[in-house]
């Protein structure tokens, strides 16, 4: 299991690069977190939602995504209010309870799909989240501590060292536990590691004489281009001679990580644009999906930034909708179930109209585009009805186009090869897609090359070698 100091310490990727080793060895190998919290979602072939990170954690251990490896989802939709998916489905009675309360509710859960996975794998690489040593979050606890307890996992705690103050977060932390916890930490990692490893020497044999634990592995700051779990990273600004696109990243915008094979191709420039800015000059706009799409139309309004999309659409530039972003393109987001709690205005720039309702869409699809299949998934309340006869856009019924304006619902179209090819020919682009779900797989084994020692040294260390 592994936990970390802090938020951003690494574990989701460590935990992925983990799960490849460990599978690349013979071993039998599934991932699991308790408990998630992130906007970032993906579904399974059970047509539950799981984290993002699970998910790609699955692939890595090359076994299909399933909502064991993630029972608990939390989806923050408020500054104080996240909506809870139990067992891949949206519990609405969880939302009365108070955040103590429900751990009688999650537990249960948590343990059975844990059972499950222990009795379908022979090894389990277990994520937790945030730090173990909120203790304020102890008697509530359903993911760090408490899962390794029940399991007995042997413990291995992450500190970001590129941040600085590593040793103190792993010694502080260390001390935050209780002596019955204390004594499954087998280890710590440092991870990000930029510099001279010999230099670190003293620093860890002291560490050890403080807690009895070693440094068993240090993890070097590596490029990658694996998703992130929750934060959109990319920082750019607008370039000459590339092609620019604008990403709208409105409060509660979702998987945004599925427009990382835009971010990564040469020539191609994508932009996070929080802030009112004229975008007249960009090639393309992209509004993602969105956990709160009414809190993220108000954004937009509060900004300017809706006065700007609108402007750009009318000089032509390309504005594409995904699933949320969709919805605010449309004329009308009705709510008579209180689903986003209020109804609104969209930007009409397509003529649709979007009523939610409590039911929520969560479902793999594979469709027919230009001749091939591709893979994709819906995650969304609210059904749309078009007004006037439109384009379709990728799909009938679930994607509409009118000149330069493009909508739809379907997840993961970009990380299609043909898909992502034809959109950005279809802005004047010159190069060549890859299939992007292939590309994340040689990612993988890149970096467990790359990492081999380090990764071998914590396997070792657990005990686990060749299957």
């Amino acid at each position: 299991m592994f936990m970390g100091c802090t938020s951003d310490a690494g574990k989701s990727l460590v935990c992925a690069l983990v799960c490849r080793h460990l599978t690349n060895l013979g071993s039998n190998v599934a991932p699991f977190k308790a408990q998630n919290m992130s906007n970032n979602a993906a579904v399974t072939q059970e047509g539950g939602e799981i984290g993002r990170a699970q998910y790609l954690q699955a692939i890595a251990a090359k076994q299909t995504p399933s909502i064991d490896m993630n029972p608990v989802l939390l989806k923050p939709h408020s500054e104080k209010g996240a909506q809870v998916v139990v067992n891949g489905e949206v519990s609405h009675d969880l939302l009365a309870k108070d955040w103590h309360q429900r751990k009688s509710v999650l537990w249960p859960a948590v343990t059975a799909s844990l059972a499950r996975l222990q009795q379908g794998f022979s090894q389990l690489v277990i994520e937790g989240a945030g730090s173990p040593a909120e203790v304020n979050l102890r008697k509530s606890d359903i993911v760090n501590m408490e899962v390794a307890l029940h399991c007995e996992a042997s413990v291995y705690l992450i500190a970001d060292i590129d941040r600085g103050g590593a040793y103190a977060h792993l010694l502080g932390t260390w001390m935050c536990l209780s002596a019955e916890e204390q004594r499954l930490v087998k280890g710590f990692v440092l991870n990000k590691f930029r510099g001279e490893q010999a230099l670190l020497h003293d620093a860890n044999e002291w560490l050890e004489e403080k807690t009895g634990i070693p440094i068993v592995a240090v993890i070097p700051w590596t490029e990658h281009q694996l998703p992130e779990e929750d934060n959109f990273f990319h920082r750019s600004v607008w370039q000459a001679n590339c092609l620019n696109v604008a990403l709208i990243v409105y409060p509660y915008a979702s998987n945004l990580d599925e427009f990382d094979p835009l971010v990564y191709q040469a020539g191609v420039n994508v932009v996070p644009m929080r802030d009112n800015q004229d975008l007249g000059h960009f090639d393309a706009i992209i509004l993602p999906g969105s956990k709160h799409v009414a809190a993220s139309r108000k954004h937009l309004a509060k900004t300017g930034l809706d006065k700007q999309i609108v402007n750009a659409a009318k000089q032509g530039v390309r504005v594409t909708g995904i699933c949320g972003g969709l919805q605010i393109l449309g004329e009308r987001n009705l709510d008579p179930s209180s689903v986003e709690g209020e109804t609104f205005d969209g930007l009409a720039l397509l003529p649709l109209t979007t009523v939610y309702s409590n039911v929520k869409t969560t479902i793999q699809r594979s469709i027919n585009y230009c001749d091939e299949t591709i893979a994709c998934y819906e995650i969304h309340h609210g059904q749309t009805q078009c007004s006037v006869h439109v384009d379709s856009f990728v799909e009938q019924a679930t994607g509409w186009q009118l000149n330069n304006i493009q909508g739809s619902y379907l997840h993961d179209l970009f990380t299609n090869r043909k898909v992502c090819q034809d959109w950005l020919e279809s802005l004047g682009w010159q190069g060549q897609c890859e299939d992007w779900n292939q590309v994340l797989d040689n990612e993988l084994d890149r970096l467990c090359d790359k990492l081999d020692l380090p990764l071998s040294q914590i396997s070792e260390h657990a005990g686990i070698t060749k299957a």
